[in-house]
This record gives C-alpha cells, structure tokens and sequence, in this order.
C-alpha cells in the first residue's frame, strides 16, 4: 500500500435551481425603499402569504431578515383586526 497512487478527485457538479438556474431574488421593501411595513396595507401583504392563508418564508418571498421579521408582525396584526384571514377554506 506504500507505493500506491491516491485516486483522481471526482469533480463537482454546480449546484442549480429547481429548473437548471439558481436566480437571486431581493427584497421587495428596501427596492421600493420601504422602511416600515404596516399592516394597514393587506394588499401588499397578500404576495406574502401562500394561498391557504400561511406566512410564506424568506427563501420562497426574498425578503431580508428585517423586513420577513416585519412582514410577519404585520401579517398577525392584520389577521387579529380581521383584515386578512387566518385560514382561506
């Protein structure tokens, strides 16, 4: 085993999306310049809840951790003055 050669490396494969790319997505809210999200405005906060009424998560949206952390504030405070629902049948 002294005299034996180490075997070839095999070479890695780029890692690829779900459908052969990888696209960066960015947030919404500082491309808009937004600083503060509010719950008054439902309409803008619907793109960030799945069509069973769930808060949807920063891989699948693209927002930064600032702006999730204030879109799911926004989205509980909205349900809780029955601007958006909790659960869609």
């Amino acid at each position: 085993m002294a005299g034996s050669k180490p075997k070839p490396r095999r070479e890695k494969k780029p890692k690829a999306g779900a459908f052969g790319q990888s696209r960066r997505r960015y947030c919404y809210f500082c491309k808009e310049k937004i600083d503060e999200v509010d719950y008054k405005n439902f309409s803008s906060l619907r793109r960030f809840m799945s069509d069973k009424g769930k808060i949807r998560s920063r891989r699948i949206t693209g927002a930064c951790r600032r702006h999730q952390r204030q879109v799911a504030v926004a989205i509980k405070r909205a349900r809780e003055m029955a601007l958006l629902p909790y659960v869609s049948r």
